[in-house]
């Protein structure tokens, strides 16, 4: 059989559904410049295929851009072609970025960070899913029989992550029936939202090839305990030494770092219209579900909005500055790594911006027992119950329009609210049914 081999370039959008064009491979190196047509008004496709009111209607043209640095080519070693795609950016005709772009949404808040305060960010994504392989079982969460159950599905997954030039550190059996979790170690901001969208599609990809799916879905139950995307960062100067640890400060973070994390928690209410970017999310943003509900600093807690990871001080350990670093976790999988990702970076920002006092963190209590005035009395604010209230937040913030640009968020709205219109009328059980369906 005769083949020549395509490769797609790629956008992760919106929705953070993975949509491009694909052309020969031979000819990316041709289209590193030029790239392929694109419609602006294809932003505003939603997860659930239906097109949001768009601004552009059938008017204007975009080029989708690849950047070769994130070339994806893998081999399962089956009779299937290779996974073999590209990341790339939304450019006016004339080369210039688009201003709905997600990806220069992250870019420009990096490049803001370094210019401003002489810092860099790097992340890594936690991602959990389901993986359809297996049975549900009630007993399986970290157990040696649910990591085996998996079969070549792990296996197959490190090797394909490995072949795209990522580095997996973790994949585990977690909490949830048939639910697992993959991490990969820390890189540059930019690159850690690639590396993402990069994981999900081989997650997605090797599942596929077992005649199975990986589903992201923020929940698959209203009762069930959901899929998180835990967002690890830290800060660095522009030397790559790791600034955020000081002992005798708040939580152990520096002047610098402390404004940082305040300027992710005053607008973390807001930034979750962003994160957590599903109906269905909020379902998951609630107590003892070990997900966020507060905007809390939490030290080693599970269910704070910011939580201090612990360090490790055993021999062969990396140095204790190093490893200090935080994790947002009000985040999933219907979002755009680079929206999510960049949220935090101008959140912090300007908290260093407005030269925020920092938090102090919590420890050991829990929260939920609290009224939103008992809250407030401790600087506290309990996260949105709803995907429409998270957008009015965002849509009254002044620093969001700033930071998104009027174009982008006009754009962000209207494709929130026809999603919210979509399932609107469906019960909760409907609601994660839809979702399950499409991520």
């Amino acid at each position: 059989m005769h083949r020549e081999v395509l490769i797609m370039v790629c956008t992760c959008d919106l929705a953070g559904q993975v949509r491009g064009k694909g052309f020969p491979a031979r000819d990316l190196k041709a289209r590193a410049s030029r790239g392929v047509g694109w419609t602006p008004t294809n932003s505003l496709i939603t997860a659930f295929g239906p097109i949001a009111d768009s601004p552009w209607g059938p008017h204007g043209d975009l080029i989708l851009a690849p950047d070769p640095d994130t070339e994806v080519n893998v081999d399962f070693g089956d009779d299937s072609p290779p996974e073999r795609f590209v990341l790339g950016d939304l450019r006016e005709t004339d080369g210039k970025p688009w201003s709905c772009c997600p990806r220069d949404f992250l870019r420009r808040g990096l490049h803001a960070l370094e210019r401003e305060a002489g810092l860099r960010l790097h992340a890594s994504f936690e991602h959990e899913f389901v993986y359809t392989g297996v049975q549900a079982r009630a007993n399986s969460a970290y157990s040696l029989a649910g990591f085996r159950e998996q079969g070549l599905f792990g296996e197959m997954l490190i090797r394909s992550l490995r072949g795209a030039g990522l580095e997996p550190d973790t994949f585990m059996a977690e909490y949830a029936p048939r639910q697992y979790e993959i991490t990969l170690g820390p890189a540059p901001g930019l690159a850690a939202a690639d590396r993402a969208v990069i994981l999900r599609e081989l997650v997605r990809a090797t599942a596929q090839r077992l005649d199975h799916r990986a589903i992201f879905s923020p929940m698959l139950d209203p009762d069930g305990v959901g899929n998180g995307v835990h967002i690890h960062f830290s800060l660095r100067d522009p030397n790559g030494v790791a600034i955020m640890h000081d002992p005798a400060g708040p939580g152990e973070l520096s002047p610098i770092a402390g404004q940082f994390v305040a300027g992710i928690l005053h607008h973390m209410p807001m930034l979750c219209a962003l994160t957590a970017p599903s109906v269905i999310s909020y379902q998951r943003l609630t107590p003892h579900r070990w997900s966020a509900f507060v905007n809390n600093l939490g030290y080693r807690d599970r269910e704070a909005g910011v939580r201090i990871c612990p360090v490790f001080q055993v021999p062969g350990a990396a140095p204790l500055g190093n490893q200090f670093h935080l994790e947002y976790r009000a985040a999933d999988a219907a979002a755009s790594p680079y929206l999510a990702l960049g949220a935090l970076v101008w959140a912090g920002l300007q908290g260093i911006r407005d030269k925020l006092p920092a938090p102090s963190p919590t420890r050991d209590e829990d929260l939920s027992g609290l009224s939103d005035e008992d809250l407030e009395q401790r600087g506290l604010q309990r996260l949105p119950e709803f995907l429409e209230d998270a957008l009015q937040l965002l849509e009254r913030t002044p620093q969001a329009r700033d930071w998104l640009g009027a174009p982008l968020l006009d754009a962000y709205l209207r494709h929130k609210r026809a999603e919210i219109n979509y399932v609107k009328h469906l019960e909760p059980e409907e609601q994660c049914e839809r979702y399950r369906g499409v991520y």
